[in-house]
């Protein structure tokens, strides 16, 4: 996760085209792959398509957190093993996880479904899940 478009550019390769779609969705429910740059660590890269994960959220707790560390924040979805739905409610990951965790950082409750995930690193863009983040006008 990147505090705003220019964090982005020190970890992903990013055009005109590429610019434009991310000034339009951004904030928000999306998560956009893009090449990566060299300064990009290995291991968040794709390991064949060297591509990068990318999202600007639009909720104000990672936005603070961001802000505050002024650097980007690696995330993940909370989906334990053998689990079909992501933990998202902060007292249950704590009574779950409390003895696994240093902290957790409840933020309220986000829901369930996931962010539009868009393959910028190829061209045309390709929708590869429809999630939160409607697509209508995206690519006009």
């Amino acid at each position: 996760m990147c505090s705003d478009l220019s964090e982005i550019a020190r970890y992903a390769r990013i055009d005109t085209r590429q610019f434009r779609l991310l000034k339009a969705a951004t904030p928000g429910p999306y998560t956009f792959l893009l090449q990566a740059t060299r300064e990009t660590p290995r291991r968040l890269q794709h390991p064949q398509r060297k591509t990068i994960g990318i999202r600007i959220p639009d909720h104000p707790v990672p936005q603070l957190l961001l802000r505050e560390l002024g650097e980007p924040i690696m995330s993940s979805t909370l989906l334990l093993p053998g689990e079909t739905l992501p933990l998202t409610d902060g007292a249950e990951i704590r009574a779950r996880l409390e003895h696994e965790l240093d902290a957790v950082l409840d933020g309220g409750h986000c829901g369930i479904e996931p962010t539009t995930v868009i393959d910028l690193a190829v061209n045309p863009p390709v929708v590869l899940r429809l999630g939160r983040g409607p697509i209508e006008g995206l690519f006009g």
